[in-house]
């Protein structure tokens, strides 16, 4: 028998004064058995980073062709693609091919280092590709903060976000690696 996916809930607040975006989502977000807390909230922080009108998950793992989390224009043309992790270069190059804007966010700590440097060469040609890198110690303090009902503030500033649950706090400073050049 398959295992199914695990739902949590997030009420989440974005105060984004970088980009003067203010809002509170209500998100459902589903945790494949092979996903880690980690990699679930790396998402949530993906799509605080990103938040706007139209940002959605998709399928994620469980579908190869789709990404964490995407953003369609009225035509349904892929606006912004954003995946997790540390993805095939063969598959962000894919995504290149069928989004105006593709983020790649980085974590892992020195897994992620190394995988930079062994694809950043073959992918620093992609004119329309963002990647951004996460320091270890904060994924995993936002993995710490996962809980099947969660109420989260996220605060943006500087290109630094603030999470916090009501009982502890996280400061993340994503590292950009390569910005899009076109």
């Amino acid at each position: 028998m398959a295992l199914k996916a695990t739902i949590f809930k997030a009420e989440l607040e974005v105060a984004d004064m970088d980009r003067e975006h203010y809002a509170a989502y209500s998100l459902t977000l589903a945790r494949h058995p092979s996903e880690t807390d980690e990699r679930m909230m790396v998402r949530l922080l993906a799509f605080a980073l990103f938040a706007e009108d139209g940002l959605a998950f998709g399928k994620g793992l469980c579908v190869d062709d789709e990404p964490e989390l995407w953003q369609r224009d009225a035509t349904g043309a892929i606006e912004r693609w954003i995946d997790v992790g540390l993805p095939d270069p063969k598959w962000v190059r894919k995504a290149c091919n069928r989004a105006r804007r593709v983020v790649i966010v980085a974590y892992g700590g020195r897994q992620a280092e190394v995988w930079w440097r062994q694809a950043g060469a073959d992918l620093e040609r992609l004119d329309n590709l963002r990647v951004l890198a996460l320091p270890q110690e904060a994924s995993r303090a936002l993995a710490a903060m996962a809980v099947r009902g969660m109420r989260l503030q996220c605060s943006i500033q500087d290109g630094i976000a603030w999470v916090t649950d009501g009982n502890s706090s996280v400061q993340v400073e994503p590292v950009l690696l390569r910005e899009e050049t076109g």
